[in-house]
């Protein structure tokens, strides 16, 4: 399946051993629980519900922010700010830190786990002055880019991943956080022949969630 067609229409007109750790808003109905040792390819970051059952990121959680979503998955009506469309992101990579983190899609349960290139653990670059991420990255789940359809845009075929979200909101998020987002923007990336598109969002409870309603991108 591709994103949902709803996704795409907005983009363009707004233009993972420890205890359970429970975070406030969104996150209040999940837990997660860590497997491993941080920075070793064993590292898993689990997924539960309010009951304490394991669920799939990538599949038991509701794409859109709603106020049914405790009963149904997916929500069946969407949480709004104004006319704005909140969608859930899972923070796979909190801002200023290396290690690259993903959603292990092809596991069962689908934990987050930190990504390997030819038998090694990835971590991104640091680019002065900044360290790590810059923005709080994640996913938008129960979205995914289809590897057998290609792009009107890019012209290439998606990357079989998520579509990856860039929070750029003022708070440092956790990894295996779930925060409500509003969309700002999406940039088209293609990443060694896929298309990987790239979410632009700021998290609803910012204090600038209110001020900003889209993104200008330049090239020069």
């Amino acid at each position: 399946m591709r994103a949902p067609p709803v996704l795409l229409r907005l983009l363009w007109v707004r233009g993972w051993g420890q205890p359970p750790r429970r975070c406030l808003g969104a996150m209040a109905r999940y837990g997660t629980e860590q497997r491993g040792r941080p920075n070793t390819p064993d590292y898993r970051l689990y997924f539960k519900n309010a009951d304490g059952k394991y669920i799939s990121p990538f599949h038991d959680i509701p794409l859109f922010a709603g106020s049914k979503e405790d009963k149904e998955i997916p929500a069946k009506r969407s949480k709004t700010t104004g006319t704005e469309v909140l969608f859930n992101m899972i923070v796979e990579v909190p801002r200023w830190t290396n290690a690259k983190m993903e959603i292990a899609t092809e596991e069962p349960l689908n934990p987050i786990k930190q990504d390997t290139k030819k038998g090694k653990l990835r971590y991104v670059a640091n680019i002065f002055p900044h360290k790590g991420y810059i923005w709080n990255y994640g996913a938008l789940p129960q979205t995914w880019e289809d590897p057998n359809h290609k792009d009107k845009v890019t012209g290439c075929r998606g990357d079989n991943d998520p579509i990856d979200v860039c929070e750029i909101g003022s708070k440092i998020h956790s990894s295996g956080e779930i925060v409500q987002v509003k969309v700002l923007g999406v940039l088209a990336l293609v990443d060694e022949g896929e298309t990987d598109w790239k979410i632009i969002a700021i998290s609803a409870d910012d204090p600038e969630a209110q001020k900003i309603h889209g993104i200008m991108l330049h090239s020069e």
